[in-house]
């Protein structure tokens, strides 16, 4: 039987699929980049902005016209699962912490039937077959979750609350990967900061002993939210000094008004935010820094518009990813008043053409 599979969005999302196809090869399934010439097809989703889901729900309806079995994964299955049974009825469906389930899913949906695997299995997704996207690129989820209650924020009601994987199967998973050929590990999760907070553990702890494993590789260290990282700021600042190491930072601040940040349910404020980012460029002045501002969500008024200018225009980070604010199913922001469109345009193309001078 020949599979084609499609994946989106974040690396915790391709780590998924790759554990998919690694389970199906195992199982004798054959693999097409074809959805025309498969036997069964399926997409990883992602909605963690408004035209993400919008691009997913189109290609749901042309894969379903294919009139192929068809499986949708991913965080939609789990948060939008009316969504997809209306637009493609006869879909089989498989959340974000069901992915060892995948065999059961694709064997009973080539038969005819219908099945919905959305449970909280709460398994770590580490050592289990992979078939890589890129070779050279070893996608290690360390915890599944988070543990912030962000206002806007439906990927929450997908990945749960954190569970943090143990530093014994992560340091199992990265041997595999560099034996495997990868030279560039991706340390992924919804939080890297909160790593550990529920196991007894943290970040610079995973890093130090990530650090020691032999073979040549650097690790790439995801997204951590200044939430967390200003309680572990100074340790994280000397596990980082490992050449293994990249130095690099993935820092959201999200806006540069503290107002705004506290109607995101952030947890955190404007001046955390620069703190960390002074101390890392003190610490390694060839950083490269990369964050994300959201722009227009509901009450933000010019006078915050301009905070977040400014804050861009001090800071100065070498990638800066604009969403323009979008409501998400089931979230608080979806309940309050909404800018016009047309000034979250604006605003948008304000920023851009700010930071693109950087």
């Amino acid at each position: 039987m020949k599979i084609h599979s499609e994946v989106y969005g974040c690396p915790s999302n391709i780590a998924d699929c790759e554990i998919a196809l690694g389970l199906l090869k195992e199982s004798g399934f054959e693999f097409v980049d074809n959805p025309n010439n498969s036997d069964l097809n399926i997409i990883f989703t992602c909605i963690v902005k408004t035209p993400t889901e919008q691009r997913m729900i189109r290609r749901i309806q042309e894969l379903a016209k294919l009139d192929k079995p068809l499986i949708v994964a991913g965080c939609m299955s789990k948060v939008e699962q009316r969504l997809i049974e209306k637009i493609a009825p006869e879909a089989s469906m498989l959340g974000p912490d069901s992915i060892e389930e995948i065999i059961d899913a694709v064997k009973r949906t080539l038969n005819g039937e219908k099945v919905i695997f959305l449970s909280d299995l709460k398994k770590p997704k580490l050592c289990m077959p992979r078939i890589r996207k890129n070779e050279r690129i070893g996608i290690v989820e360390i915890s599944n979750g988070c543990l912030s209650s962000c206002s806007y924020c439906v990927v929450k009601f997908a990945r749960g609350r954190l569970q943090s994987y143990s530093k014994e199967k992560i340091v199992k998973e990265v041997q595999t990967a560099v034996k495997d050929g990868c030279t560039d590990i991706w340390l992924t999760s919804q939080d890297n900061g909160c790593y550990g907070l529920d196991i007894g553990s943290s970040l610079p702890e995973l890093l130090n002993t990530v650090s020691k494993i032999q073979g040549k590789f650097t690790v790439r260290v995801g997204m951590m939210n200044p939430t967390h990282t200003k309680q572990i700021v100074d340790e994280l600042i000397e596990a980082y000094r490992n050449e293994k190491i990249r130095k690099f930072l993935h820092l959201p601040v999200q806006s540069g008004s503290n107002r705004v940040l506290k109607a995101m349910k952030r947890g955190y404020v404007v001046e955390d935010f620069v703190e960390i980012v002074e101390k890392f460029r003190q610490a390694f002045p060839n950083l490269t820094l990369s964050t994300d501002i959201i722009v227009g969500f509901p009450s933000e008024t010019g006078e915050d518009f301009q905070a977040t200018m400014e804050l861009m225009k001090k800071i100065q980070p070498q990638k800066v990813n604009i969403s323009k604010f979008g409501s998400r199913p089931k979230t608080e922001a979806a309940k309050m008043k909404q800018l016009p469109i047309e000034k979250i345009n604006e605003r948008s193309r304000k920023l851009h053409e700010l930071t693109i001078s950087f």
